[in-house]
């Protein structure tokens, strides 16, 4: 074997030895990866079937808790109870001429109520308060085994036993039963009957069928709420109307919570019985009725701020006396309009929701207004023409008053020569009395009595204040457009400000500008026929300050009242320039002179008025007399 041979052999025994060594080398550290990477899987592994063990261990004791539970439930209320609890829960919709009421199977109650001959301020139907916000539960105690058990309806669901929807011909009636099972033996029975054309209901609560179930108690609990959606355009007129009303038997009006201003809330505990509550809105009403009057409860509401589209939270809580001799308790809903002839007709009082002023303005409007405006309706469709129509009857019916008022002003003016030379002859305030005394004569003999132009417009005020609560309460107005206002009912706007103006609002009623700018001619055209000399401070106030303030105030305020006020100073200056041209002055000057001549007795009025100058006339020469000391 030569060399060569020889160290080839060699280099391949060390790389045969090498490749061996690496190879052996390499498989080691192989295998040590795969133990631990089995070791990590091996530990992952065992801790999700851990985990895994734990989740079962916690689902297991979670399905016995819960089981737990529902068996803890079931022994307190019963199969039945718990069963209506868990149910799912249904609606049935039922309607008649008037209104649609949505029955819930959740509480038995009637959970929506849409008018059908009314829309919401831009066209929206008219729901009487906003869908899942209504709330009757009735609180009373149940006997289950030896424990006495608190019975919130609210919180089951009953079974709905209604009839169809389509009415038959000659059908009146329609009859709604919702039962909640208490046990195998037991149930309650709330029942509704709807009558084909009206807004009001019966509403009878049955315990006939829970009757041997029932604990001692003297009375149980009627807990009612919901919430009022903003029906008309403008919040704060809106929610100057919308509050809780409640009425004690045997009274004639209903008492009134109050208004609530916006983010404001009220309550009050009432401890002597009640025939009604009212959920009270501008122009509608919710009202429960008791036939045999609720014993006691507490009203309250909660006003909501401008903007969100709601106006109230109202609540009440009424307390029913209960009797085991007594199974059926009877009541009554009413969800409708507040329109005055159709409240009237229930007879319950509820015509005096509508506000029409107190006793002489809800008088005047209540016989005088309303059958007016009632009567004119039926032959007029244009409720401007109506208004206009109205205006001028009214200043016919007053039109005696408002001619003797100016037949006064016209004796006035005829006297102004006299009464400023009297100005000019005592100019002192030394003689200020003297003056008074010597114009009081004047008067006297000029057969003028100092009341005789104030009497005549004090005694139309009232009339001037029927209509001012007439119009922003007559639901007739509602909705009614007159050229640029959309709604007689409320403001009326040309231009909408992008800010709010305080005491003013946040847009330009054009019906106000137009009444305050009437209120000005006329308060000069007044003046300037009298002839009267005012002082510089009071001249402002009547010409400038009353109509500014006017405006201000019925910016806000129904345009049909505005519309109103603006034809009746516009009417009245026409009187007066009517008036001014049929009295001459000359005339009147000729009857003031020959009346002058004539003995005249001194009226009760003039007698005091005298005295009283009298009086003053001692004490200011005494008090003269005192300080020249």
């Amino acid at each position: 074997m030569d060399k060569k041979s020889i160290i080839g052999l060699v280099l391949i025994g060390l790389i045969m030895f090498g490749y061996t060594w690496y190879s052996g080398k390499q498989a080691a550290k192989y295998q040590a990866e795969r133990v631990k990477q089995d070791s990590v899987a091996f530990v992952e592994a065992q801790r999700e079937l851990a985990e895994a063990a734990t989740q079962t261990i916690e689902q297991a004791d979670q399905t016995t808790q819960t089981q737990s539970q529902e068996d803890i439930l079931r022994a307190n209320i019963g199969n039945e109870l718990y069963a209506a609890q868990t149910a799912e829960t249904q609606t049935f919709t039922l309607a008649n001429e008037v209104a649609e009421y949505e029955f819930s199977t959740r509480g038995g109650q009637i959970s929506e109520v849409t008018l059908l001959d009314y829309t919401k301020y831009g066209g929206e139907p008219l729901k009487m308060f906003v869908p899942d916000t209504e709330r009757f539960n009735l609180e009373f105690f149940i006997q289950k085994g030896f424990k006495n058990i608190e019975l919130q309806t609210a919180n089951y669901n009953f079974e709905c036993i209604a009839p169809g929807t389509e009415w038959a011909e000659g059908e009146e009636t329609k009859e709604v039963r919702m039962r909640l099972a208490v046990d195998s033996t037991a149930h309650l029975d709330y029942v509704y009957t709807i009558y084909r054309d009206n807004y009001m209901l019966d509403f009878d609560i049955d315990f006939s069928g829970v009757a041997h179930l029932m604990a001692s108690q003297y009375d149980f609990e009627i807990v009612w709420k919901n919430s009022s959606p903003q029906q008309e355009k403008g919040f704060e007129n809106e929610n100057n109307y919308t509050t809780v009303a409640y009425r004690f038997p045997g009274d004639r009006k209903p008492e009134e919570l109050g208004i609530g201003k916006e983010g404001t809330s009220k309550s009050e505990k009432i401890t002597s019985k009640i025939e009604w509550v009212a959920f009270k809105q501008q122009f509608f009403s919710s009202i429960l009725v008791a036939k045999d009057d609720f014993q006691d409860g507490e009203v309250g509401y909660a006003t909501y701020k401008p903007y969100v589209g709601m106006i109230k939270d109202f609540s009440a809580v009424l307390g029913v006396p209960y009797s085991p001799e007594k199974s059926v308790y009877s009541f009554q809903w009413y969800f409708g309009p507040n329109k005055f002839n159709l409240l009237e007709k229930y007879d319950l009082g509820f015509e005096y929701l509508v506000p029409l002023g107190g006793s002489l303005v809800g008088w005047i409007n209540r016989w005088f207004v309303i059958p007016l405006f009632d009567f004119l309706s039926k032959y007029i469709a244009s409720f401007g023409w109506i208004i206009l129509i109205m205006t001028i009857i009214i200043k016919l019916v007053i039109f005696p008053l408002t001619y003797k008022s100016y037949q006064s002003s016209a004796k006035m003016r005829v006297l102004k020569p006299e009464i400023d030379a009297l100005n000019e002859k005592y100019p002192r305030q030394e003689d200020a009395m003297k003056k008074q005394q010597a114009i009081m004569d004047l008067y006297k003999k000029a057969d003028i009595s100092p009341m005789s132009g104030c009497i005549p417009m004090l005694i139309q005020l009232p009339i001037l204040w029927a209509m001012f609560r007439f119009f922003p309460a007559s639901i007739e107005l509602r909705g009614e457009k007159l050229w640029w206002a959309d709604d007689l009912s409320s403001y009326d706007s040309i231009i909408n400000l992008p800010f709010n103006i305080p005491f003013y609002g946040d847009h330009v009623s054009l019906f106000a500008l137009l009444m305050s700018a009437m209120l000005v001619i006329s308060s000069l055209i007044n003046m300037r026929n009298t002839g009267q000399q005012q002082m510089p401070g009071m001249k402002f106030m009547m010409v400038w300050m009353m109509p500014i303030m006017m405006l201000f105030f019925m910016n806000n305020y129904a345009s049909g009242l505005c519309y109103y006020y603006t034809l009746s100073s516009f009417i009245t200056l026409l009187q007066m320039f009517a008036i001014r041209a049929m009295i001459d002055d000359n005339k009147v000057r000729a009857k003031m002179a020959e009346a002058a001549k004539k003995p005249r007795k001194k009226s009760k009025f003039q007698q005091r008025y005298e005295e009283a100058l009298k009086a003053q006339q001692a004490q200011l020469r005494e008090q003269q007399r005192r300080n020249g000391r």
